[in-house]
């Protein structure tokens, strides 16, 4: 089937569409790869990170249109992910804690300060020499040209040649549906007046209880979410300004989640991997960390009971049922 553009004046197949958001990830992996192997800039490998994860995230959405060869899997894409993936954290860590997180450092703390900084770049050094094997690697390789290859012989389900906007609410309703059930809107609630309602709760023991026993869950959330927002995107030129609204309103709570996540890594990779004592060692940063946490946890508050009104939900279901018969441009 001959690859082609979606435009304003040809109506795409689902077949069309699908191609198109597959190449476009491919082409941003090829571009990107040469700057990430000379490492001078960190954010060449944050977006190909973003475009590895939205290639993966592509291949899901389509898969009821796609017939992939057995190379091109899920699960050799979430490896070299996973590998670039490293390295970004490591990057975000280390510029975390100099311009966030070293401004609360008391003068002694600041002394300490540069070992663990140090110790981060060690390990980012061993975790940078993998990534450069790995991109360098068979594997890597492998996945580059089956995809090259399936991109300029593509083949597809009997569905590729239904119309895009007759396939796109179909496989956004899914997406809706698994977000809206998800748990971690249910955490510290009650069901009272026919509603789920946010337990009022005051002090910062019961919130720290609250911390601890949901942390994997809204870490989940925080995973779903950007998984939801990376395929609302692929579809954001079928819908208005309220669709382009909502995927921002993803994103806020994407970015929300993953800092609160962030602070419990942080400390995590300085106890467990840096063997810091955080309580003798760097007690401002302590403090600061439960402090952010907190008031992370009080933003995120106002959120979720948004997500739990009834009338919201219902206006998101609503919203993706009626896309453009024609993509904007």
């Amino acid at each position: 089937m001959k690859t082609q553009t979606v435009t304003a004046e040809k109506q795409a197949t689902y077949g069309d569409y699908a191609h198109q958001m597959i190449q476009q990830q491919y082409k941003k992996l090829l571009k990107l790869e040469s700057a990430v192997l000379q490492d001078v800039d960190p954010e060449p490998l944050h977006e190909m990170r973003v475009a590895m994860r939205r290639l993966r995230t592509a291949l899901h959405v389509f898969d009821t249109v796609l017939e992939l060869p057995s190379e091109l899997t899920g699960k050799a894409i979430a490896k070299v992910s996973r590998i670039l993936g490293t390295v970004r954290d490591l990057d975000v860590l280390s510029a975390d804690l100099q311009t966030r997180y070293a401004p609360h450092l008391s003068e002694s703390e600041q002394k300490k300060f540069q070992r663990v900084l140090e110790g981060m770049q060690r390990q980012r050094v061993k975790a940078f020499a993998r990534l450069q094997k790995t991109l360098q690697g068979e594997t890597y390789t492998t996945l580059k040209q089956t995809l090259q290859s399936w991109l300029k012989h593509p083949s597809y389900t009997p569905l590729a040649q239904i119309p895009i906007t007759q396939i796109v609410p179909d496989l956004l309703a899914p997406l809706i549906s698994c977000l809206l059930l998800h748990p971690a809107w249910m955490v510290a609630t009650t069901f009272r007046e026919g509603q789920m309602k946010i337990l009022k709760k005051s002090g910062t023991q019961a919130i720290d209880r609250d911390l601890e026993r949901y942390s994997e869950v809204l870490h989940d959330l925080r995973k779903q979410m950007k998984g939801v927002r990376y395929q609302a995107e692929f579809f954001a030129n079928f819908y208005g300004p309220a669709y382009a609204d909502q995927i921002r309103d993803f994103k806020t709570i994407q970015d929300l989640l993953g800092q609160l996540q962030d602070s419990a890594v942080l400390q995590e990779f300085l106890v467990d991997r840096l063997n810091v004592n955080l309580k003798e060692e760097f007690p401002s940063l302590l403090q600061y960390l439960h402090q952010l946490r907190i008031e992370l946890w009080q933003t995120w508050r106002p959120l979720q009971q948004r997500y739990l009104s009834p009338e919201f939900r219902q206006q998101l279901r609503l919203q993706i049922l009626a896309p453009q018969l024609q993509p904007t441009a």
